[in-house]
């Protein structure tokens, strides 16, 4: 019945939120399903690769700081029993196509996706999860995007592009902000106003 009532509200919110956005074409390279679901949220087109999979830090890191350098790279799959999902590979890269059935279906969109990289409006988005430190977060903070967060269990003034998600300090980092934190409809990452950010980020 929550969740009933969480949905029929969110709807009010996604209606709002796609009245506000006035940016449409951006391109949001996300490390994990955040950035799909906003996106669905905003009925939006998915003009990036990074959906339905997720990164580790390090290797989300190594990949946005030379995309275009991993995006004209090969992927390939490597056999690993420690996982039931597919696990690509772009070079010293790997990607865990998390929500996939088999390799064919995650090599096709990741190529049919990629194609439709706004390069003019770029947004990156990262989380504290997996194994992320702080050395992690630096850098990501020094990355050279004017666009770009990472939500955190716990404030870190020193990094401009760290914002705290409240509701996960007892956790080792940040858990699933695509949640609904009531029933009015909330998300976690709803803290973070991501319409304005989109909006603004192109000026």
């Amino acid at each position: 019945m929550l969740t009933e009532v969480s949905e029929i509200n969110r709807k009010i919110i996604n209606s709002g939120n796609k009245n506000r956005l006035k940016n449409k074409d951006f391109s949001l390279i996300s490390s994990n399903c955040n950035g799909a679901f906003m996106m669905h949220d905003l009925d939006l087109k998915f003009l990036t690769p990074t959906v339905n999979l997720f990164f580790f830090p390090n290797d989300f890191i190594k990949f946005v700081e030379n995309i275009d350098f991993y995006l004209k790279q090969k992927l390939e799959f490597i056999d690993d029993k420690n996982y039931d999902y597919p696990i690509g590979k772009l070079k010293d890269v790997k990607i865990h196509f998390m929500h996939y059935k088999n390799n064919e279906d995650a090599e096709k969109q990741w190529y049919k996706r990629s194609k439709r990289i706004n390069p003019k409006n770029i947004f990156i988005m990262m989380t504290d999860r997996d194994g992320c430190t702080e050395e992690m977060i630096r850098d990501f903070d020094n990355l050279p995007y004017k666009n770009k967060v990472i939500f955190t269990n716990k404030k870190y003034k020193q990094y401009s592009s760290a914002f705290y998600i409240k509701g996960f300090e007892n956790q080792s980092s940040i858990g699933n902000i695509f949640e609904f934190k009531n029933i009015l409809g909330k998300k976690y990452y709803d803290d973070f106003d991501y319409v304005n950010w989109f909006n603004n980020g192109i000026k």
